[in-house]
């Protein structure tokens, strides 16, 4: 069997053999671990619209809480999977459980927006570790293949309970006290996983060809980092200011860069070559539009009912349970189907649910603060997410040669996560880039009094109109509320359009680049392995491990 990060390990003993010493706390750890950093992943979703309130943040600032997150998990995924295999599995998960303590420390402290950054990239470089790392340590202490696939699906299934859970956890804490103290319960937790982690897993590692590539490792994570801050920063700073235009050039050249270390390297973090297979290169690039179409959604869905609608913390972490919660329910049901239909027929399937939603999304009314209006556009959202991402992974192990099954997997999984991370970015870009104009041309011709309309068009000039959105009454420029949350609901209503629109782009690549992809090659009576499951709230292919 190939694991996600390119390892191979021995397919074990024939069925019905005694368990590795050490499996059953080995696997309660490891689960223990993947639900905190999913926890550590979701946790601000519920809690943006207090964030402005408390932190007096404007809206690129609200999108770096959750890019922080995603970036700093992106750019190291390649390199922790590595550094488990070399140093070891349980102290890479270890490591990353005390980096989410200490980074949710940070943030419960937290005076200012920019720390609560750093908290945020802080919980994003631990769970970065914990996910390799625990899921690794599980397949390792399996010994068959029906063992293992039942090792990952309890992991999947507490994997995608963090991310149903962690909203409305969230939210609950916020309401008795601060949001501050869901921070401190993220640590707790982390602390308690550290422990578990000690006492009952065993250490494991697979150091053999096994190296790390640093340049490559350098050139994406400033590259990455770099163009991010310009598709953040634009809409508020202006696209054509000086910080923003040098982040996208010197964005540019790293990664060309990168490109260029990846063609020569003896072991590369992202092997370019898989490229050249059409089937694998168009799944790929829907991997990155089909997840940006998906954060992009969850995110949009935080910041209406959050910043723009003012909404309860509890109120906000209702419909993740819709759009997270089909990914944990379904994993029987996708299972089945993926050893019955083409996974390019789920896939492409998915991605019109998503976009169905999407668009559903984005005729919602702001003013209207019911959430029965989300029920079905979330729910739509929430199952196409639930067959999209578990089949994109078996798109793309069918299309490759079974020996490069591992690096496919691996760069697979890498893409979708980039796809996580552009998500939030290019939702803030669009939606705060359409309310800014909206809101000034309405400022202009609404009849406001002399002193209102300055204070409100100052305030919307240095923090964007959602800052006059979050303004107490009484205050200079609250006068303009009105007009700040109707650019704001236009600009979200846009943003939500875009990730349908990129929804359906995902649909129609899958439909006619794979048209005429192999049936999957799993032959009937073949046991098959699911493939390691993600840190994006659902399980893989119960089918892609097999490779």
């Amino acid at each position: 069997m190939t694991l996600n990060n390119g390892t191979t390990t021995s397919p074990g003993p024939a069925a019905g053999a005694a368990r590795t010493p050490g499996y059953a706390g080995t696997l309660a750890a490891a689960c223990g671990a993947v639900f905190v950093a999913q926890v550590a992943n979701a946790l601000p979703a519920s809690l943006n619209g207090l964030f402005q309130e408390d932190l007096h943040t404007h809206g690129s600032q609200l999108t770096w809480i959750t890019a922080a997150f995603m970036i700093a998990v992106v750019c190291f995924e390649f390199t922790f999977g590595v550094l488990g295999d070399l140093f070891g599995r349980r102290r890479l998960v270890v490591a990353g459980t005390l980096l989410v303590a200490a980074g949710s420390i940070v943030a419960a402290l937290a005076p200012t927006v920019q720390v609560l950054w750093t908290g945020a990239a802080l919980n994003g470089l631990g769970a970065g570790a914990m996910f390799p790392g625990s899921l690794t340590a599980i397949t390792a202490v399996t010994r068959t293949a029906r063992e293992r696939a039942h090792a990952v699906a309890v992991w999947s299934g507490f994997l995608s309970a963090g991310a149903a859970v962690s909203p409305l956890l969230g939210g609950m804490f916020a309401k008795l006290g601060s949001w501050r103290g869901s921070f401190w319960v993220l640590v707790a937790l982390a602390l308690v996983s550290a422990v578990l982690t000690l006492t009952l897993a065993r250490e494991s590692k697979a150091a053999e060809g096994r190296r790390l590539d640093v340049p490559g490792q350098i050139t994406f994570a400033i590259g990455l980092v770099l163009v991010l801050y310009g598709a953040v920063e634009g809409p508020e700073s202006g696209w054509t200011t000086l910080p923003v235009i040098l982040a996208f050039t010197l964005g540019a050249c790293f990664l060309a860069a990168f490109v260029l270390v990846e063609l020569g390297a003896e072991a590369p973090i992202l092997d370019l070559k898989l490229l050249r297979n059409r089937a694998f290169a168009v799944s790929s690039v829907v991997a990155v539009i089909g997840m940006l179409a998906f954060l992009g959604a969850c995110f949009a869905t935080s910041m209406w009912l959050g910043p723009v609608q003012h909404q309860d913390p509890i109120r906000v972490a209702i419909p993740f349970l819709l759009l997270q919660g089909p990914a944990f329910l379904l994993i029987p049901v996708v299972s089945r189907l993926l050893h019955r239909v083409a996974a390019s027929w789920l896939l492409t399937s998915g991605f019109v649910l998503m976009a169905a939603g999407c668009l559903l999304c984005a005729r919602l009314d702001v003013t209207d603060p019911r959430l029965g209006a989300f029920v079905a556009p979330a729910l739509l959202i929430g199952v196409g997410f639930a067959l999209t991402v578990s089949s994109v992974t078996a798109v793309a192990l069918d299309s490759v040669p079974r020996h490069l099954a591992g690096m496919a997997s691996a760069t697979t999984n890498m893409l979708r996560d980039l796809g996580f991370a552009l998500g939030p970015v290019v939702v803030g870009a669009v939606a705060l880039g359409n309310a800014g104009p909206a809101f000034a041309t309405g400022l202009a011709g609404a009849d406001l009094p002399a002193g209102e309309e300055a204070a409100a068009r100052a305030i919307a000039e240095s923090a964007g109109p959602i800052a006059v959105n979050g303004l107490p009454p009484g205050t200079p420029g609250s006068a303009a509320h009105g007009l700040a949350l109707d650019a704001l609901g236009s600009g979200f209503g846009t943003a939500f359009l875009v990730c349908g629109i990129a929804a359906a782009v995902a649909a129609a690549l899958t439909a006619f680049g794979m048209a005429q992809l192999p049936a999957h090659r799993t032959a009937k009576g073949e046991e098959s392995v699911p493939a390691p499951p993600r840190h994006d709230g659902s399980p893989e292919s119960a089918l892609a491990g097999q490779q």
